[in-house]
């Protein structure tokens, strides 16, 4: 036990190589607890994965300083990483979860009209909208496309007439 408070100190009076060694074994277990959640949680960024990769980091952050015990915290970590788990999985199995939880996708823009109401709602101005076409369809006029839509992370896809 005493070569484990040496190597991993307590409280919050920790010295580099404390606070180096909790690090390596938070990153292992961060790495864990990723691989749990799923690799969805970094390649879609909509709010509800950004929520589990905010909440982990700082929750795991308190360990490495010594500001909260790390078995408690981690367990923490854990449930909230399977949390996220069962609502991915209920989201992919039933519809209403996945509206509640994610949202839904507005169209900004379709053949010739633009849909202000939904501009409106996402606080969106013509120029935003305009800016992504230029941007993502890399066009300079609405009449080059068939359709704008705001996704549920947040971008905006753009179809280009053909």
């Amino acid at each position: 036990m005493d070569i484990m408070l040496r190597i991993f100190g307590e409280g919050k009076d920790l010295n580099a190589l404390n606070m180096g060694c909790r690090a390596l074994v938070l990153y292992a277990i961060t790495l864990i607890f990723i691989r749990i959640s799923g690799t969805r949680t970094f390649s879609k960024k909509t709010a509800f994965d950004n929520i589990i990769v905010i909440t982990i980091g700082a929750l795991l952050s308190r360990v490495v300083v010594g500001a909260s015990a790390f078995l408690p915290t981690v367990t923490a970590g854990f449930v909230l990483v399977m949390t996220h788990r069962v609502l991915a999985w209920a989201s992919l199995h039933h519809k209403w979860v996945d509206l509640l939880i994610k949202g839904s996708e507005r169209i900004l823009y379709k053949h010739g009209k633009i849909e202000q109401k939904n501009l409106d709602k996402s606080l969106m101005s013509k120029g935003d909208l305009m800016e992504s076409v230029r941007i993502n369809g890399n066009l300079n006029d609405l009449n080059a496309i068939n359709e704008a839509r705001l996704e549920r992370t947040g971008e905006i896809s753009i179809i280009k007439k053909e």
